[in-house]
This record gives structure tokens, sequence and C-alpha cells, in this order.
């Protein structure tokens, strides 16, 4: 050999082995492919089944299939045996991995032992869920990540697990009998011990040979989620390849993120409910992509034999166990926007209103002295519901088992849980809280103008009360003997009902409930109040059912304004832009008080750009200004005329129109003679202003006007 090819190829050489590992990392062979579900939340008779996810991954000759979490509770098929027979089914369906979400300790740690050590056969990975003594982190409970060898290739899967859960379970189930924390999961205020947690697992998957890495994770990316989402945790990390999500809910095919270094990393989630199973694809180049597969693209599938034995069997026998009707309802319960949105987590909502209604009605009718319901939001699962109701359908609407109890509080303790429970609801109308209380015998207004000061600890539980001033304003307590609503009084005692995960058991952080007296416990299971309540609506003549109807108070989706929050402009010009999917528009904003870059710019430069809305000014728009019911209509008339809608008015259409400015008056005729607005007393009364859920029943029937 020619002496400067040797010092050549000493020279490769050398370079090579000083390349850091990932450059050196292996392309695999073959394609590797990779399916993964999330938040599957037992909903095991849709139109995507576990039968279908096992033909799926029996289609491709090595693929692994995993799951981000939330798979055993949700609806009857898992509530009632804990999750054993979801288990079961992903057993069969031939997963081979999975991470722990936070419904997966709903079952308190015992249910969660059963799971991960007992009846999965496959594992379960988490790198921020560890063991806890003193307040000092100790040793983990599983594994951080482990890595699978597929054609000569290492891939490693770092399980990840929401700090949230301690909350949105209850704190009770990570402590022992004396109420010390024997679990943690790794969070810190500012997700430094989160991302810390992450970094250390991928170094050492790294250590240990892995070629590549995927973050397996239940963060989501709700803003309500900050610092703990899975985009903070790609931003502040280095070395993930590609990060499968779950939690929020959200459906992404494909969103590349950068990390710590700015190198872009792959974020995806199927959304929820196995609406869809996603498809990870390792390509022979070393690529990566990802896509969501439908029950469209899987319709060419054999479902799996074995799997639909499992499923057909536990379904029919929950179905015959819960099956029978008690009741009929002639409105839609919903908690959700035309957007999608779960505004029971937002705001008021009917099936809110119903469920804590449900609470009240069974203390009353008990002849215990209760003077308050409260129902948190995250703790209501339905989507819409109408026609027959069976105890299987309460199910769907509280899928946790939970009790009802009632205790004695104090007013501030009772301003205090109400605070506490609006903390992470925010102007933009983008941030979800399962916290959120609804309410009964009692209205409150959430103010969103003033940020939320509520103090909380490390594991995001109640401190003390905000530093800042209260948004909870102007809460009113029903007086049962006038039928009144009065003043909270903040030194007196009341009877306040609710179930034991957010009133005994610390679920949702409330800890300012501790030192209530406890008047009655454990008198029944969520889902048999509920039973309970439908049962007492009047027969109805023909069925012989207890009916719902729509004078029963909860015909619209968006509640009866108990929780009143006060829309302003920016939300509402949002909500058409959104309806609008979202268009962008080259207009020159002359609103000084519009910044250039916020949720809601957009929305208004195309608002205005179209005509839809006008300033005070030519230069104020008063973005955060309350919206008045004469404004909110001038806004719909105009939208309704973008959009080619006849909105010319009838002669004999007559209102009131004392008090409305000039601008406002045709559109206001238009939207009462549409019934698109609804008036009493003889007035119209333009110059209130519209809360978030009076807006959100108009816009929907705006939508169904317009289609």
């Amino acid at each position: 050999m020619k002496k400067k090819t040797l010092v050549f190829l000493l020279v490769i050489t050398l370079c090579l082995s000083l390349l850091p590992l990932s450059a050196t990392a292996t392309n695999p062979a073959e394609d590797i492919v990779i399916l993964y579900t999330n938040d599957v939340h037992t909903y095991i008779d849709g139109e995507i089944t576990y039968s279908m996810v096992a033909a799926l991954k029996d289609s491709y000759a090595n693929a692994l299939l995993v799951d981000a979490g939330d798979h055993i509770q949700g609806t009857a098929y898992g509530d009632l045996d804990d999750g054993k027979s979801i288990i079961d089914l992903m057993n069969a369906a031939g997963y081979d991995l999975a991470t722990l979400g936070n419904h997966e300790f709903d079952y308190g740690q015992a249910g969660r032992i059963q799971v991960t050590d007992v009846w999965a056969e496959y594992d379960y990975v988490s790198c921020n869920f560890y063991h806890e003594e003193n307040g000092i982190p100790g040793n983990s409970v599983l594994d951080s990540y482990k890595i699978f060898e597929i054609n000569g290739t290492k891939v490693a899967f770092i399980g990840i697990t929401t700090p949230e859960t301690i909350t949105s379970s209850a704190p009770s189930y990570f402590q022992d009998a004396d109420g010390n924390y024997i679990y943690g999961i790794a969070a810190g205020a500012d997700g430094s011990a989160l991302y810390n947690a992450v970094q250390t697992a991928i170094d050492s998957a790294k250590t240990e040979g892995a070629d590549y890495i995927i973050a397996l994770g239940h963060l989501g990316v709700d803003p309500s989620s900050e610092p703990w989402t899975s985009e903070a945790v790609i931003t502040n990390t280095s070395g993930l390849d590609a990060f499968i999500d779950g939690h929020s809910h959200t459906t992404v095919a494909l969103k590349e993120v950068p990390d710590k270094n700015g190198t872009p990393v792959i974020l995806t989630q199927t959304g929820s409910y196995l609406a869809a199973v996603g498809k990870l694809v390792i390509d022979n180049d070393g690529s990566i992509s990802t896509e969501l597969l439908t029950a469209e693209d899987m319709s060419g599938l054999t479902p799996d034999a074995d799997v639909m034995a499992i499923e057909s069997s536990w379904i029919a026998e929950v179905d015959s166990l819960l099956g029978e009707v008690i009741g009929y309802s002639d409105i839609v319960l919903d908690n959700y926007d035309a957007n999608g949105k779960r505004l029971v987590r937002m705001q008021s909502t009917n099936t809110g209103d119903f469920c804590a209604d449900a609470l009240y009605y069974l203390f009353d009718e008990m002849g215990m002295d209760v003077d308050v319901a409260v129902m948190n939001g995250g703790g209501i699962r339905n989507k819409a519901i109408t026609g027959e109701i069976t105890y299987k359908t309460c199910k769907e609407i509280h899928t946790f088992g939970n009790v009802a109890c009632l205790l004695t509080v104090s007013g501030q303790q009772l301003l205090d849980a109400l605070e506490w429970g609006s903390k992470g609801i925010r102007a933009d109308n983008l941030a979800e809280n399962g916290s959120l209380l609804h309410v009964s015998g009692l209205k409150y207004t959430l103010d969103l103008s003033r940020d939320s000061t509520v103090q909380a600890d490390d594991k995001d539980v109640w401190l003390g009360p905000p530093t800042d001033g209260y948004r909870v304003q102007n809460v009113q307590i029903l007086n049962k003997e006038t039928g009144v609503y009065e003043p909270l009084d903040l030194d007196a005692k009341y009877n306040l009902a609710g179930y034991n995960y957010t009133l005994r058991d610390l679920g949702g952080g409330f800890a300012m409930l501790n030192g209530a007296v406890n008047v009655l416990d454990y008198v029944a299971e969520d889902y048999m109040v509920l039973a309970n309540y439908i049962k007492s609506f009047p027969a109805d003549s023909e069925t012989g059912l207890p009916t719902i109807t729509a004078d029963s108070g909860y015909n619209e989706v968006s509640g009866s304004d108990r929780i009143s929050v006060i829309a302003d402009r920016a939300t509402i010009v949002t909500k058409l832009w959104q309806a609008e999917n979202q268009p962008v528009v080259n207009y020159l904003l002359q609103f000084e008080d519009v910044p250039s870059e916020t949720w809601y710019t957009e929305a208004v430069r195309w608002c205005a750009g179209v005509g839809i809305v006008e300033g005070y000014s030519d230069t104020a728009f008063g973005p955060d200004d309350p919206i008045t019911r004469e404004q909110f209509a001038a806004i719909l008339w105009r939208y309704a005329k973008h959009e080619g809608y006849d909105v010319s008015v009838n002669d004999a259409v007559n209102i009131p129109t004392d008090g409305i400015s000039e601008y406002a008056v045709p559109a206001m005729q238009w939207v009462y003679s549409t019934g698109l607005m609804e008036y009493e007393d003889e007035s119209v009364s333009p110059r209130e202003n519209i809360s978030r859920s009076q807006a959100d029943a108009v816009l929907m029937r705006l939508y169904g006007l317009l289609k």
C-alpha cells in the first residue's frame, strides 16, 4: 500500500472516531415501523378497536406497538374492573411498551401496581416517577427507558409522566397513612426537575448505544400544563429524535420543534379515544416521518379474531349490567363547542350545571341542610348525549367512581376553592383547566383581566390565597327559603356537597378544604348520583320515562351562566377567525392597543380587514374591554353579510330600540328577528355585557343558521 494512501485512511479513521454518537448511528437496513396510541380512555367500541390495532401491527414484519398513557380509565369498560379487561386487550393486541398517564393512577397505587407489575405482559417506563422519603427523591419506580433492537438498529423509548398527575388523580394516592409523600414525580416550578430527569435518561440511553431516542410521554401541549408540556421538554433538552405525546387530546400528525441545540425533533399525538393510530417510520436512510391512520385507512384489514372475542365478550357483559333505560333527554347534554374545545374546563356547560344539581338534589332529598354543590370540570367526560339514558350513559358522564360527601366549610374556604379552581382559565380561551368548579346553589363572576396569583407548592397543591386580589368576584349563595341569591359571607358556615376526590382527597390540589367538618361521607357513587337525579324528572306521557325537557334549564350547551366569564372584544373576534380556519390577510393595523404579536392579533387583522369589526377610533380597538350586546350584534350582523347571508329584516319586526346606538339598530333587529338573541321584560339591554357562555350559545346558533 502506498504511503499517501495509508496516511489518508488513518486520518479518516481518526476523524470518524471523534464524531459524536448520533453522527455515527447505524441507518436501519429496512424501514422501522412504530405504531402508537394515546388517551384511548377505554373507548373500545368505536370505529377503531384494539382488534383493528392488532391487525394493523400484524400487517408489518417487525412493527413495535406503544402507548403514551391514559388507557385504563374513561368509560364503564375500564371502571367496572379497574382496567383489568383493558390490559387483557392490550396484551392480546401485542403492545410492546407503554408509559403512565395520569389516569393510570385513578385506582390508587395498588391499582397502578396491579397494572404495571401484575397484569401487563409488556413493560411500562417513566423517567420521572420516583420513590420519595422526607421530601427527598429516591430510586425510580419504573425503568426510565427501554431499548429495542430492530434490524441491527437500537431504538430507545424514554417514558415521561405528567407532573400534573399528583393533583389530577389525588395527592393521597402518593402519600402514606400519615400524609407523608412516599412517591413523587419530577417537575419543578420552572420545569427544570422534569427536564433534568429527561436529559439524564437521554444521556444514559446514548451511553447504552441507542441509535435513535424517542420520548414516549404523557405531557400534552395545553398552555395550562406549562412548563411541563412536551414542547417545553423538547426545547430544554437535546438528543431526542421524536416525541410521541399524549394528555392534551391534541391531533398532531407531525410537527417539528427545535431542541436546546436547535435540532428539529418530531412531535406527534393521535388525539384521543382511538380516533386514529399513529405510525412513525424510521426510513433506511435514517429519516423519520409520522402520520395518523384513521378507520378509513385501515378498512382493508381484518380484525384480529382473538382480540375481537375479548372485546365482544366484555362489551356485552358491561352493556348487560348497565344497559337498563332509566330516562330520556329531549335536549343535548354536551361539553364541547363547535371547534371541539372542552368548554367544561373553561366555562359553564349544561352538563356541568346538571352534575352539580344532581349532587345538590341528592342531599336535599335526604333532608340534609345543603347550601352549595360543586363539581370539577375534569370529572365530567361525556360528549353529546341525547335520547335514551341508561346507567351506562351516566358512566359516560362520570367515569371515576368517586363518592358523594357533605362538608361544612367557611365562606372563606369556599371563595378560596372557587379561586383555585379558576386559576388555569385564561382570557385567550386556549387553556383548559379540569379544576374549574361548576356549581349549584351558587353563582359567581370570573374576571380574566386579572392574572391568577393564587399560591401553590411544588406539587401544584393550594398553598395560600392570591397575592394580588381575587379573580372570582360577586359570589352569590341561593337562599332556599326566599329563592333569592345573597352575597357570600366569608365568616359564615356553609354545607358544601361534592365528591371525595375534590373535597376529601386533595384531588386537583384543593388543600384549602383541609380542616373542614365532615357531615356525611360515602353516600353514593358518582354515576348513581346522576341516575338518582334523572329519575326525579317528570315522566313523559307517551314513553313513561323520566324526561329532561327544554324547560328544565339545560337546553343550552353553554350552560345557564352560573359562572359568568365576561367576554372581551378580542375573544369574540378570535372565535370568528378560528371558525374561518384562521385566514391570513395582508392588512395593516392602525390600532395602537393591538400588539404586533399576541393571540388575537391575526384575528383582529382579519376581522378589521374584511369589515367585520370597527374600533372606537382609527387607533383604538379595546381588545380587553367587555363586549356589549349591541356591539356583539353588530359584529354578528357584519359577519353574516361577509358570509353572503341575507341580513335584511322584515318590516314587521318590532323590537324596543330605546337606548340602542344608531349604528347597531339594524344589527339588533336582525339578531332578535332570527332568534340568535332573545330578550325579556320588553328590553333588549343594548349596553349590558355579554358573558362568554352567552356568546358561545349565540355563536353556535349562528353557525347553524349559516350552514
